[in-house]
């Protein structure tokens, strides 16, 4: 399932809370976005199609709530990012990233434990 940016946005006010109104989300991203109530309102109706979120009535309204989980979210736009850009590789990523920002003593160290924890499973 591909997410826009926009949609994304839309998905972090949910994953923080839930279940919500549409103007709960509208309010929710007044300090995020600029958009009006009728493009939140799209935005929430192409996840509804995408199976993103779901909504439940509750009189004349209706409650959103995410489906997809935010981690597995996350998991599947690392790997998107590391297949396009690095061959699925790890390694090249991190060289990359190293080579363009200063990484910081406590980043390194994060990494050192991290190839640790790696190599003892």
């Amino acid at each position: 399932m591909t997410i826009s940016d926009a949609e994304s946005l839309v998905m972090d006010v949910l994953w923080e809370s839930q279940p919500m109104t549409a103007d709960d989300v509208v309010q929710a991203l007044a300090g995020r976005a600029a958009w009006q109530e009728a493009t939140i309102r799209t935005l929430l109706n192409r996840l509804l199609k995408k199976k993103a979120i779901a909504a439940e009535r509750d009189g004349r309204r209706y409650l959103y709530r995410p489906l997809l989980k935010r981690a597995d979210y996350v998991h599947a736009e690392s790997k998107s990012l590391l297949d396009r850009l690095f061959d699925g590789r790890i390694a090249p990523m991190v060289a990359h990233f190293s080579a363009r920002q200063k990484l910081g003593k406590k980043e390194i160290a994060e990494l050192k434990r991290l190839i640790e924890k790696l190599d003892h499973e």
